[in-house]
């Protein structure tokens, strides 16, 4: 992975796939690269609850309640990497081979044991990239990106570099194995003129609100001791007595990082073409421990009692506490004594800007005050509330948008033309419209040309709506958008004021 093949050649008219783009990851990134003003695609599975633009409506807003302001809506493609084409209609490949050119890959399932390579995390994990590959190929992408794990490493005790990969190491589960082997089908995999790994270690929730979807890892420790240590008995001075003796030194480094930071990260790399073609560990600058989390925990819960036995001790309960601990944490016991030291050397160089929280008495207080919250996971997300899907409503919108334009002769008349919409907000969305007298065609995505762009929020395209439906836009295009649309030139529409978000 040393190529340095320079990806500038990319044009910030076309789109980037994003999978996995539900997940925790995933939905950070999807975030960040559009407050970017990334052109997105997101391929996303329909579940038994929610259609797809459900889904992805849901997470965007609960990110605009956080940010006070509305996102633009990326391109929804319903699919899923486990099947061949990933899933895709006829006519979502036609599209996508037309208006791709990069693939952020993000899908996996974190499952660390499978009874065969048909089932998960062998399904997702290996099979899902195969078919992301073949489908890169069949669009001819040319820049392709995808995360990885640090735990490909297997059982290493010497630092693990970034350029490294098969080594002869070892594995502790499938988990391991099926990220190892996809990484090495992206890096034989020659149709790229670039193509950039990041391997991120463990990863927590977010490091200024404590907010994760899933909880795994360090989260799942905080889990058990928010549910187990209140039920513990109180000593004379009012300490909770939590009895456990952890076969560990407890001052083994821990290479745990934020997801906010993981996909600013990300973001960043994905952004910066002379960084790509790389690969990047995404590790924290300062490993943490079990003692210090332990110590955190100490206080939090007013708490005290956890031995470290040493290495060499068995991992034995000694109470009802230490046995219900060990029980649902066993998938882990084989990370407890030991994490290697990764080189981040890339990291350093092309975002050593983006400094990495550490996992400190602030960010566990943080966590284990969101997991209460969220109750831990059962907390339903809540549902999307939509006006109207704009998606519905495209025709009355280029015939609304026809008598504006047109009057305003934009590409020089006013029966044949094409422009983008960038509806920002619950609903909205991008498409390209071509209008040619009384005729529509409708295409996801904006323009990859100079076509002019209207961008409105949600209430903008609303209002609109409401006075074509009740035929007021016979009124003049300067006393129907004077006071919401400020008219830059003939290229692109921008709107001056942005709303906030329905709560």
């Amino acid at each position: 992975m040393n190529s340095q093949v320079d990806s500038r050649h990319r044009s910030s008219k076309r789109y980037t796939l994003l999978t996995g783009a539900t997940g925790l990851v995933g939905r950070y990134l999807m975030r960040d690269l559009l407050l970017k003003g990334h052109k997105l695609a997101v391929l996303v599975r329909p579940t038994k609850q929610q259609m797809v633009r459900e889904r992805i409506e849901g997470i965007l807003q609960m990110w605009e309640g956080n940010l006070g302001h509305r996102l633009p809506r990326p391109v929804l493609l319903s699919g899923d990497v486990t099947q061949a084409n990933l899933g895709l209609s006829p006519k979502q490949l036609s599209w996508s081979e037309k208006f791709l050119d990069q693939i952020i890959h993000g899908a996996a399932v974190l499952k660390f044991q499978s009874a065969s390579r048909e089932l998960e995390p062998w399904k997702t994990n290996l099979g899902g990239t195969q078919h992301v590959l073949d489908f890169s190929k069949r669009c001819n992408i040319r820049d392709f990106h995808y995360i990885s794990t640090a735990y490909v490493c297997g059982e290493r005790e010497a630092t693990v570099y970034e350029n490294e990969l098969a080594v002869n190491q070892t594995f502790r589960n499938d988990y391991e194995v099926s990220k190892f082997e996809a990484e090495q089908l992206v890096r034989d995999f020659d149709c790229f003129e670039s193509k950039t790994i990041y391997r991120p270690a463990v990863i927590s929730g977010d490091s200024q609100t404590g907010y994760t979807s899933t909880y795994h890892g360090l989260l799942l420790y905080l889990r058990l001791m928010a549910m187990l240590v209140p039920e513990q008995t109180k000593n004379a001075d009012g300490v909770i007595e939590t009895p456990i003796s952890l076969p560990i030194e407890g001052d083994e480094p821990r290479n745990v990082v934020p997801v906010d930071w993981v996909a600013k990260t990300i973001c960043h790399l994905v952004r910066t073409p002379e960084a790509h073609g790389r690969t990047y560990h995404l590790v924290p600058d300062r490993c943490t421990s079990a003692r210090e989390v332990i110590e955190y925990c100490y206080k939090y819960f007013h708490s005290d009692g956890v031995k470290f036995c040493g290495a060499d001790a068995e991992r034995t309960a000694d109470s009802e506490l230490a046995e219900k601990l060990f029980e649902n944490t066993s998938i882990y016991a084989s990370y407890e004594t030991s994490d290697p030291h990764f080189d981040k050397r890339n990291v350093s160089r092309f975002a050593g800007h983006l400094d990495c929280p550490s996992i400190d008495e602030e960010m566990i207080f943080k966590l284990i005050d969101f997991g209460k919250q969220n109750r831990w996971g059962k907390e339903k997300e809540a549902a999307p509330k939509v006006v109207r899907w704009i998606e519905s409503h495209l025709t009355e919108i280029a015939l609304a948008a026809q008598k504006m334009m047109g009057a305003l002769r934009i590409n020089g008349t006013d029966r044949i033309f094409k422009f983008g919409l960038d509806i920002h907000g619950p609903g909205g969305g991008q498409w390209q419209l071509l209008a040619n007298e009384g005729r529509f065609d409708v295409t996801p995505g904006l323009p990859d040309d100079s076509s002019p762009v209207l961008k409105l929020n949600d209430i903008q395209i609303n209002d609109l709506l409401m006075r074509h439906d009740s035929e007021e836009m016979d009124r003049s295009p300067a006393e129907d958008t004077k006071d919401a649309i400020n008219w830059t030139g003939p290229l692109e529409t921008v709107i001056t004021e942005n709303p906030q978000p329905n709560q």
